[in-house]
């Protein structure tokens, strides 16, 4: 039985109730929606609306069908959605009382309910996936504060910096995803039960009791609003894009320093693929896959927005397309993100590779500017001179550590021996020791920082 069919004088056509219908997707929300109506039905009871064995009941009934649902002895299909569903399988078990469930309740407030609790618990999820990710991040970055490469801006060789600081510089990026979903969660968290259809309900509800009983911290205070009000998904699906982009940006450095151009990083045989044709090929196919699937989560944000943005108050059908989005983010999203975790404490680094293209390229040349600096000549004076040093070991086939000190005072008479030690890469990245910089010692520090903010996101 429809919910709303008693107005109507024929049935609707098959293909409009293949159309209208939501439980293929929506009945991922049966947990949540059972659990908001035994909350629904326990407040009515305790407001003398239904009598107290009317709500426990109605409770028994629900929790009958949590139970058969999840040991697979209840197929959830055949209705419109999953609260026809559950209803219609109340009333079933427990005969007219469970038609009382409905009472000072619409489908509005209840799936907007419903899709909170929802994504409460998926923003969880998410949250403890990217712990683990930012964990695997940690760990590579703590077994190697003493290893250094080359940094790169225009992907052109820059400055030679520390292993950890780049494994540290993508934790950065996830801490900022996992703050975000926080607010994810904290925007959920607010329940418009009792809104009714857009205009509340003159029933004497008490919305407090069954905000204590969902866990909600917050009751919205605007019907009209809170039936309608899908900011919640965008913000989350606004939050699995950016977790997605700095994924993609780890997919992409993750491709480039595994080829044999690059050779720093090595995928482990259990993570790679090869070629149908190609005997010798191990193919990056985990990054690309996940790479490729940031477009997929970016279109689902679009999606949503584009439904939004033109509904008028209150609650239109067009909401309905706010779900399918959620549910295939969040499902790309979580795998995404898990293999990556997994992928990353089974690579391999190479060590020495790194540390000698760190030292190539003349990646110290901002070392001598800075020499030249420290010692009274002006910057711009000094960067020229270092760029004359430049073109001259181009021209001559030399490095800066093939230089003599000689060699180094035809271009400045300030040179002294200390600027043989000064091109070495690895005294470059340990010179700098500020905050967030690139020697050993401040990625020790920036890695501590990454736990204790990770502790403090996650409590």
């Amino acid at each position: 039985m429809k919910l709303w069919e008693g107005r109507f004088d024929k049935p609707t056509a098959p293909d409009a109730d293949a159309f209208n219908e939501s439980l293929s997707f929506d009945k991922a929300l049966y947990r949540a929606d059972i659990t908001a109506s035994i909350a629904h039905a326990t407040m009515l009871g305790r407001c003398g609306i239904l009598s107290e064995e009317e709500s426990e009941r109605i409770v028994e009934g629900l929790r009958s069908i949590l139970n058969d649902i999840e040991a697979n002895a209840l197929p959830v299909e055949g209705y419109e959605d999953i609260h026809s569903f559950v209803e219609n399988h109340l009333v079933a078990r427990i005969g007219d009382t469970g038609k009382k469930l409905h009472t000072a309740r619409s489908r509005n407030d209840q799936v907007a309910t419903d899709f909170r609790l929802y994504v409460k618990e998926s923003t969880l999820k998410l949250k403890a996936t990217v712990k683990a990710l930012i964990e695997s991040l940690l760990d590579l970055a703590k077994a190697h504060f003493d290893d250094i490469m080359p940094g790169y801006t225009h992907l052109r060789k820059a400055q030679p910096v520390s292993v950890a600081q780049f494994f540290n510089a993508y934790s950065e990026m996830f801490l900022r995803d996992l703050d975000r979903l926080n607010h994810c969660f904290e925007e959920a968290d607010v329940m418009p039960l009792g809104s009714g259809a857009l205009a509340g309900t003159s029933y004497p509800v008490d919305r407090t009791i069954t905000a204590e009983l969902l866990g909600f911290s917050r009751i919205s205070r605007c019907s009209l609003d809170a039936v309608s009000d899908r900011d919640f998904v965008a913000e989350y699906l606004f939050a699995c894009s950016m977790i997605m982009a700095h994924l993609s940006r780890l997919c992409e450095d993750t491709i480039l320093y595994t080829t044999e151009e690059f050779g720093f990083f090595e995928i482990s045989d259990a993570y790679s693929t090869g070629s149908s044709i190609m005997p010798q090929k191990k193919n990056p196919d985990i990054p690309e896959l996940v790479r490729g699937k940031t477009g997929r989560v970016y279109g689902h944000l679009m999606g949503l927005l584009t439904t939004i943005k033109g509904i008028p108050l209150a609650y239109n059908k067009d909401l309905q397309e706010d779900k399918e989005c959620l549910f295939d983010a969040e499902k790309q999203v979580l795998r995404c993100v898990g293999i990556y975790s997994e992928m990353l404490r089974n690579v391999t680094l190479k060590t020495d590779v790194m540390e000698e293209a760190a030292g190539s390229e003349f990646t110290t040349a901002t070392d001598i500017a800075d020499y030249l600096a420290k010692r009274g000549i002006p910057f711009r004076t000094a960067h020229a001179v270092t760029g004359k040093i430049v073109r001259f070991c181009i021209e001559n086939g030399r490095k800066f550590t093939d230089l003599s000190l000689a060699e180094y005072k035809t271009f400045s008479d300030v040179f002294e021996e200390d600027i043989l030690s000064v091109v070495d890469a690895r005294n470059s990245a340990n010179s700098r020791t500020v905050i967030g910089g690139s020697s050993a010692s401040s990625a020790r520090e920036t890695t501590a920082s990454v736990e204790e903010r990770l502790a403090s996101l996650c409590r």
